[in-house]
């Protein structure tokens, strides 16, 4: 499955994305997390401001599967790890969504491009509610 232009280009503009890996049980869902999203060709991808360590990068990468929340939608994704060319492609897209954040320069940093992730929808259940605001963790990153 990918995601449509429309999913896409709302998911990006709203910039309201909350990242939820699956827990260890498969059946729930870790806290979800505000990130950065930018899309490149289509795709859209997320990285782990603290790099490979960071709780939620390393949930994704070992169950690859969870949930995202964003424009006022939850949809379930597969995580894919990322690496290569296709980084710079993803640097160019932050600094053009981020330029004038005093988070950029990490974003783009060699930390944050190892703990790179493609989201790729799997299904868009209509009967998952958003997760309300209070229990979204509020850290550009944990």
């Amino acid at each position: 499955m990918t995601w449509s232009t429309d999913e896409l280009r709302k998911i990006i503009e709203a910039d309201d994305l909350k990242v939820s890996p699956s827990s260890e049980d498969g059946m729930t869902y870790g806290t979800p997390t505000w990130i950065w999203c930018v899309a490149v060709d289509c795709a859209l991808y997320v990285r782990a401001y603290n790099g490979r360590s960071s709780r939620w990068y390393q949930a994704a990468i070992r169950q690859k599967g969870g949930r995202i929340i964003a424009a006022g939608r939850t949809t379930e994704v597969r995580f894919e790890p990322v690496e290569g060319p296709i980084n710079d492609r993803i640097d160019d897209a932050c600094r053009a969504k981020y330029r004038g954040s005093r988070y950029l320069e990490p974003m783009i940093g060699s930390r944050a491009r190892g703990a790179t992730v493609k989201v790729v929808p799997t299904t868009s259940p209509p009967d998952l509610p958003p997760v309300p605001s209070a229990v979204v963790a509020q850290d550009i990153d944990q």
